[in-house]
């Protein structure tokens, strides 16, 4: 596959030494291997071939696919998230630990935590003390993918189109060239998401890495209050008029709260709870946090 192909992949990792299933973007696996979430939408991930986004030993396998093919493939630790660092584990008192967390409850082997700014993982608890360690969760394990790419996106109308949804979790972009410029009309939802101004900057950033454009412009159409609503009869548009209203007040709650000022461990616990991934950056978190609250 060409490097900078953009491709929609189904695919499972699973650890490499216990055959454990770690991720899977296909619901029919999940199943079987009871680790299905009801909350998650499965669907193949969408990336760019030699992007940089994925850990190497994927990105090589990536670059050396066919198109349909299901694919087989094991990655040592130094092509993966790389050899564990003893260096990068300590132990620390369970006051310590009980300080650092919001909610002592949620702690649980395993758990995202951060101590003096710095993120880990709780790896053990007892008497009295609490290891953590700082190395990615997959340090040092031999993973094996299993993957398919089950489509090659062509044109850069649908290219911008996939990387948009892949990256904001929002669909119904409206996407259009002006000659090499890019007009983007963002949707509904999204204008309602308080992380929009920042995820531009990021989205401008992914598009121009992947597709060859000038100018890139986001419009904002904001539709009349009541827009697509169908009124059937009087008892119904009371209801639906209470309805909207009370949605108003949750749009009106959600924004009281900055996500941005909370930590990576906090908004990693908030998507756990709810079922959602909690892979990516600090962004990809919260985009994903206040699309569930939305």
């Amino acid at each position: 596959m060409e490097e900078g192909t953009i491709v929609h992949v189904d695919y499972e990792l699973y650890n490499g030494e216990t055959g454990e299933l770690i991720e899977t973007t296909r619901e029919k696996v999940a199943k079987e291997h009871e680790s299905h979430q009801e909350s998650r939408t499965y669907q193949p991930m969408v990336c760019v071939v030699g992007g940089g986004q994925l850990i190497p030993g994927f990105e090589a396998a990536l670059g050396e696919a066919k198109a349909n093919k299901e694919i087989e493939v094991l990655i040592a630790p130094a092509e993966a998230y790389g050899e564990k660092d003893i260096t990068q584990i300590e132990t620390i008192s369970i006051d310590k630990l009980i300080r650092a967390v919001q909610d002592p409850n949620s702690l649980y082997i395993g758990a995202p935590v951060n101590i003096n700014n710095k993120q880990g993982h709780l790896s053990y608890l007892a008497a009295g003390r609490a290891r953590i360690d700082y190395n990615h969760p997959m340090a040092g394990k031999t993973l094996k993918y299993t993957f398919k790419i089950v489509k090659v996106v062509e044109g850069k109308e649908d290219q911008v189109m996939a990387l948009l949804e892949a990256n904001t979790g929002h669909s119904e972009f409206k996407v259009s060239f002006d000659g090499d410029d890019l007009n983007i009309v963002i949707p509904q939802t999204m204008l309602f998401d308080t992380n929009a101004a920042m995820l531009k900057f990021r989205l401008v950033t992914i598009i121009r890495d992947a597709v060859e454009c000038g100018k890139v412009s986001f419009i904002e159409v904001h539709e009349p209050r009541g827009f697509g609503v169908e009124d059937e009869d009087d008892h119904d548009h009371d209801h639906d008029h209470d309805h909207d209203h009370d949605h108003d007040h949750d749009h009106d709650h959600d924004h009281s709260e900055d996500l941005s000022k909370l930590s990576v461990a906090e908004l990693k616990e908030r998507l756990k709870a709810a079922g959602l991934p909690v892979g990516g950056k600090k962004a990809d978190l919260i985009a994903r946090l206040s699309q569930e609250e939305e």
